[in-house]
């Protein structure tokens, strides 16, 4: 999803994270909402939804019969150290979900979360926007992906609990998710993308 500035309707006030998400509830578009500020979000491209496909697919079967299953983008999940609510690509969830109040609409604790870059997004998702995620007691993995290139990064904790940054630019490469021991050839994740078809 591509965040854009302040939704022009929203940006003459703080809202309460009781407003935002009464609002929510009845949009027809999704939004972000970060410390009073709501920000509405865009639809992606093709390649970008034709890779998200892919990689959920690919999860979907991979985890079936496991605890851990893959959630699409229409899974908002709730930062309660920072405030901020969003929609990630995929969020992959191991055990029990949790949500705020019980409510099942604002996941808290997935352990993977996957973003497919966008060009006007990819500088706040390797940014400020993975800051914020750092804040999820239960995120593991955080992985961005280019739907343009071939080109993944795949930030994960180390056995010395720090992020560590492994890079995927090859075609023949398998991207390896450490916290749901599973892999994903890059070939099954750019199936039928531009990219595939000039290998």
């Amino acid at each position: 999803m591509e965040v854009r500035e302040p939704a022009e309707a929203y940006s003459k006030r703080k809202y309460s994270i009781e407003e935002y998400l009464e609002m929510e509830s009845a949009a027809t578009e999704k939004h972000e909402y970060y410390q009073g500020e709501i920000f509405a979000m865009s639809g992606p491209k093709y390649q970008h939804v034709l890779v998200t496909g892919n990689i959920y697919n690919v999860l979907k079967n991979k985890l079936k019969g496991k605890p851990c299953r893959p959630l699409g983008s229409d899974m908002r999940v709730h930062i309660e150290k920072n405030t901020l609510f969003t929609y990630p690509d995929i969020s992959v969830v191991c055990g029990e979900p949790e949500f705020l109040n019980n409510d099942e609409w604002n996941l808290l604790n997935p352990t993977v979360i996957i973003e497919v870059l966008s060009p006007s997004t990819k500088n706040y998702d390797r940014g400020d926007k993975f800051n914020l995620y750092r804040d999820i007691p239960a995120l593991r993995e955080y992985i961005l992906v280019d739907p343009e290139t071939v080109g993944i990064e795949a930030f994960y904790i180390n056995g010395h609990g720090q992020w560590e940054l492994k890079e995927y630019k090859d075609m023949d490469e398998t991207l390896q998710i450490k916290a749901i021991k599973v892999s994903l050839k890059l070939d099954a994740i750019y199936e039928g993308t531009k990219i595939a078809s000039n290998k």
